[in-house]
């Protein structure tokens, strides 16, 4: 038997109905406006591909696949509390928040979330939410996690070059399955809110 996080990455990259441009990215950074959109959420702590992690995944996937929607890709907006540069934060003090895009017209959750509950106590913290990165410069990042520091120098790049400036949480959209180890599979839209 698979669980809700296997089944959720048996189609990364798969559109959203209602989401045109949200999970496409040039492979050099761009300008681009995003609307609000509405989804899955959870809120946590630690590092990512840790057991807080995983367990946070599996409950937004099985929340998910309650209300039958369709599967999406994950995506993470992060933070940390710490005046040092994210990098130099130990990953367990990492913040996160992820996110499932939901269809338009999602009314509620409720009864979804009370039907995995009991199974997946996780499911209790799986909050239906709505945010608006607006105006954000982006990319493709291409390869490993550990390369986004030089996709994130060529974004930093373009907003020094544009005088714009962060303004919301690093986000990123996990194109391909977030347990993949073959670099050249490997697809991350990295996505920062500017003004």
């Amino acid at each position: 038997m698979t669980s809700a996080t296997d089944r959720a990455h048996d189609c990364p990259g798969a559109p959203a109905q209602g989401a045109p441009g949200w999970y496409e990215a040039a492979d050099e950074p761009e300008l681009v406006e995003h609307g609000t959109v509405t989804g899955l959420a959870v809120t946590g702590q630690g590092e990512p591909g840790g057991a807080v992690y995983y367990e946070s995944v599996g409950a937004l996937y099985a929340v998910m696949e309650a209300l039958g929607a369709p599967m999406v890709p994950l995506e993470g907006r992060w933070w940390v509390e710490d005046d040092r540069s994210p990098f130099e934060v130990p990953r367990e003090e990492w913040r996160w928040h992820l996110f499932l895009r939901l269809p338009d017209g999602t009314a509620t959750i409720d009864a979804a979330r009370a039907q995995v509950c009991s199974g997946l106590p996780a499911a209790a913290r799986v909050q239906h939410v709505s945010y608006t990165d607006g105006r954000c410069v982006q990319v493709l990042h291409r390869g490993p996690y550990s390369d986004e520091p030089a996709s994130l120098a060529r974004m930093e790049s373009l907003m020094e070059a544009e005088g714009l400036v962060p303004n919301g949480l690093h986000h990123e959209v996990y194109l391909s399955d977030v347990r993949e180890e073959d670099p050249a599979k490997m697809r991350t839209i990295l996505r920062q809110p500017v003004r």
